[in-house]
């Protein structure tokens, strides 16, 4: 590879993170040309990108980003692929499930909005993390609750001011 093609994959690599909030940093060495392909068409499915890439030009798209990425830049040692999503428990899941039949890939690394995690034995935790949209989801749910007892009291106190102010005053 030569100076220019180094020059371009670190521009390349340090505008993928500059449009992400959501890098994961995982080691599939090892895995054969069929299981890798299927880890393709799982990360595919989940719209979770996949690239192996070479642990020092991601270390200087990395510097040259700006970002503070912790102790991340600390895992780029063996064999590295890098993994971007919008939806920040995408990725986790995807190992998650790909890992109940193999033994990779093995988690190095998270960035997930500013927050680092170092080591496989955050997979869970990262998978668990709801997304914005599911959280977005719940807060619409809590809301949704006090309007329906409203509704729900208005339909059962008939439609006289009085039954529903009785009907109101028993719910509280």
């Amino acid at each position: 590879m030569t100076r220019e093609e180094k020059s371009q994959v670190i521009k390349d690599l340090t505008a993928q993170l500059a449009d992400t909030s959501t890098i994961y940093l995982a080691d599939i060495s090892g895995l054969d040309a069929g299981t890798t392909s299927n880890l393709r068409r799982a990360c595919f499915k989940a719209n979770v990108k996949l690239s192996v890439v070479k642990n020092t030009l991601l270390a200087k798209a990395m510097e040259q980003s700006g970002i503070d990425y912790g102790d991340l830049p600390s895992t780029l040692k063996g064999n590295t692929s890098i993994m971007i999503a919008e939806v920040g428990n995408a990725p986790a899941k995807v190992i998650k499930e790909f890992r109940k039949k193999n033994e990779k890939p093995i988690l190095k690394g998270a960035f997930i909005d500013e927050a680092v995690y170092v080591g496989d034995e955050y997979l869970e935790t990262l998978a668990n993390i709801k997304s914005k949209e599911e959280v977005i989801g719940d807060i619409i749910g809590l809301l949704q609750s006090p309007a329906k007892n409203v509704v729900s009291a208005l339909k059962s106190g008939g439609s006289k001011l009085s039954g529903i102010l009785k009907t109101l005053s028993e719910k509280e």
